[in-house]
């Protein structure tokens, strides 16, 4: 019995096979349509910023002499 995937664009049955050229989508059709949603920024992994911009300004984090060292 061969291996079937559900295509991740119209979730239809689809046989894994080395000659399935679009595999694992069903056809052309639904592999272009995958690559528009990345293309189009569609699929993001969502991550969490790493500073808080706010909190930096108040610092002085933008002042030129911010990483300048202290003369003693």
């Amino acid at each position: 019995m061969p291996l079937t995937v559900k295509c991740p664009t119209c979730q239809s049955e689809v046989e894994w096979k080395s000659d399935n050229k679009f595999r694992p989508f069903c056809s052309e059709r639904c592999k272009l349509i995958d690559l528009g949603e990345w293309a189009s920024e569609s699929y993001a992994i969502p991550v969490k910023g790493e500073f808080d911009l706010d909190e930096l300004d108040s610092i002085g984090y933008d002042d030129p002499d911010f990483f300048k060292e202290d003369d003693k």
